[in-house]
């Protein structure tokens, strides 16, 4: 029998293949975690350029909402220095945000804010605000073997604040609604509320704005009740300047809130709507879908004495000189955009002395379709449009028991919008804020 020849050194080579699949494993999965921390440090440094941009694009938008310009389309110098303004805050926002372990600097070109549609006649009716941020400086871990010690994110986001009183919006067809929440139940006929003209607040049909000489922006009245009882004998009084109509409290109209200050204790169903947040998108637009109902029940108290009461409550007005916030009249009466200065009993820690974004004290007022007349049919009327009324700007003790009121915002829609809201509850002010497709 022939024996087998052994193989010199065999005993030697033996588990050479497990060693060499083991070290090219052990390469594999560092290079594979490598490139997943590269991976990982990217996606979330997107994330947050994102949000970043997000972010910033809509404290721009809501600045160009509330500095009145989208009221004021004409005003060249109102919406140069709106721009100027929101450009700052959109800047202040995105420089807040962290992106991959640091907060952007705009001064490295980091943030980039525009307009798209400034050159635009009909910009002041929807303007525009587009953010970019970006960072070229991530650091890199796999990479490195390619040559690249650095990488790049970016993100854009672009805001709009819609007015529907606007030409853009007027030339849709159908016309489109609006439905903002917290809306204070004071219905306010269509006519000149601060009595100097004899002319609409809207276009009752159209929503569009009716030019004043001087304009709306800044005007201020004292706001009043029509009437207690507004059944009274006879039927409805005739609408006044600067007189509203109260609104029924009740689910299908103002119902009552449930989120409400300390100060409300022991107030009124009519005294909790006026000084908390009524849930209920109020509508737009023509009966029955925007159909609100005038109080006709007998009120057994003073309804302007109530409703100076809930209102000191609304603005935190305890009595002393500068505890409400006011208008920040520091050179920026229009055609320069408003700004908000916080009083001493603003309820945002931090905020007292600052220009603020929003405001209690800030307030929408539905505007109802009926002129000198009683409104038409009886006791239901329809919502034509909004005013946003900023209540005692300048801060000081409310005199009482009427309110002042300043016209801040103007947003109309008219009995011929038969659309469907863009957005339902979008917050309490009629001109919307909302983000729109990245560029």
């Amino acid at each position: 029998m022939k024996r087998k020849k052994k193989i010199s050194g065999r005993k030697q080579e033996q588990g050479i293949i497990l060693t060499l699949v083991a070290v090219f494993m052990l390469a594999v999965v560092g290079a594979m975690a490598a490139l997943s921390i590269d991976v990982v440090t990217l996606y979330t440094a997107r994330s947050e350029a994102q949000l970043a941009a997000d972010g910033a694009a809509l404290a721009g938008a809501r600045v160009l909402a509330n500095s009145g310009m989208t009221s004021a389309v004409t005003n060249a110098a109102l919406t140069s220095n709106a721009e100027t303004l929101a450009s700052a805050v959109a800047i202040q926002v995105a420089q807040g945000n962290v992106v991959g372990g640091r907060n952007l600097v705009a001064s490295n070109g980091e943030v980039i804010v525009s307009f798209p549609n400034s050159a635009s006649p009909a910009f002041g009716t929807n303007p525009h605000v587009t953010v970019q941020v970006k960072r070229t400086d991530l650091p890199t871990f796999f990479a490195r073997i390619w040559g690249s010690k650095q990488l790049a994110v970016s993100a854009s986001a672009t805001a709009e604040a819609y007015n529907p009183s606007g030409a853009e919006a007027l030339d849709l067809d159908p016309p489109p609604q609006i439905a903002p929440t917290c809306v204070k139940p004071w219905l306010l006929p269509n006519i000149d509320p601060t009595g100097a003209f004899a002319i609409q607040i809207f276009n009752s049909a159209t929503g569009a704005i009716v030019s004043r000489p001087g304009g709306w922006l800044g005007q201020s009245w004292s706001l009043q009740a029509k009437c207690s009882d507004c059944s009274g004998v006879g039927g409805i009084p005739p609408a006044s300047f600067g007189q509203y109509y109260p609104g029924a409290i009740e689910a299908d109209d103002f119902p009552v809130p449930t989120a409400l200050p300390a100060c409300s204790a022991g107030f009124n169903s009519y005294q909790l709507a006026v000084a908390g947040c009524v849930p209920r998108p109020i509508r737009c637009g023509p009966l029955p879908a925007a159909a609100i109902d005038i109080d006709v029940n007998p009120y057994t108290t003073s309804r302007d004495a109530d409703t100076a009461q809930a209102a000191r409550c609304l603005i935190h007005d305890t009595g002393a000189a500068g505890d409400s916030d006011s208008i920040d009249s520091a050179g920026l009466t229009p055609p320069n955009p408003f700004q908000f200065l916080a009083g001493n009993q603003n309820p945002v820690a931090g905020a007292v002395g600052r220009d603020v974004l929003v405001s209690d004290s800030l307030v929408t007022i539905p505007v109802i379709n009926t002129n000198a007349g009683p409104p038409p049919p009886g006791t239901t009327v329809d919502v034509i449009g909004f005013l946003q009324v900023f209540l005692n700007s300048a801060g000081n003790p409310m005199p009482g028991p009427q309110i002042p009121a300043t016209v801040v915002n103007m947003a109309g829609c008219g009995t011929g919008a038969t659309g469907t809201p863009p957005l339902l509850g979008n917050g309490a002010s009629p001109v919307i804020v909302r983000l729109i497709s990245p560029p």
